[in-house]
C-alpha cells in the first residue's frame, strides 16, 4: 500500500508517466519501442548516415527508421544534419540529451546480453513445463 509520503513526493513531480495524459508517456514510447532503442543505442556508437543506421538496425524498414528518427528528432534526442551536397548528405547523430539516454540503454542492452543463457534456459523449462507455443 501506498504511504502518504510517496503519494505527496509523487505529486511534486512536474511528469508521471503513469499518468494518462502525461507528456512523458510518448517519448518513454519513443524510447523503449523496438526501433527507438535500437536507434539510439546504434548512434551512440557515432555519426551515421540514413543508409548505415539502417544497416546497423537490422531488420528495420526505410518506413519504419524514417518515422523513429523524425519522433527522436522530435523529442530532442537525435540531431538530423542535412547539407546542401549533390546527393544530398544527412547524417544524425545524438543530442546530449540522446546520449544520456542511450547510455542507459546501453547498460540495460549490456545485462539483457550477459544474462541470456539465464533466459533461455527459463524459456526452455517453461516450453517444457507448460507447452512450447
Amino acid at each position: 500500500m501506498e504511504s502518504t509520503q510517496e503519494r505527496t513526493a509523487e505529486q511534486q513531480l512536474p511528469y508521471n508517466v503513469f499518468a494518462r495524459t502525461c507528456p512523458s508517456r510518448g517519448t518513454l514510447e519513443h524510447v523503449t519501442g523496438r526501433w527507438g532503442g535500437l536507434t539510439l543505442s546504434a548512434l551512440y556508437e557515432g555519426s551515421l548516415r540514413f543508409n548505415e543506421l539502417r544497416r546497423r538496425v537490422d531488420g528495420v524498414s526505410e518506413k519504419m527508421l524514417s518515422q523513429t528518427l523524425h519522433a527522436l528528432e522530435r523529442d530532442g534526442l537525435v540531431h538530423r544534419d542535412a547539407q546542401p551536397t549533390n546527393p544530398p548528405r544527412v547524417d544524425y547523430e545524438l543530442t546530449p540529451l540522446g546520449r544520456g539516454v542511450a547510455e542507459r540503454l546501453m547498460s540495460l542492452i549490456q545485462f539483457v546480453e550477459g544474462q541470456m543463457d539465464d533466459v533461455l534456459t527459463a524459456r526452455r523449462h517453461y516450453d517444457e513445463t507448460r507447452g512450447a507455443l
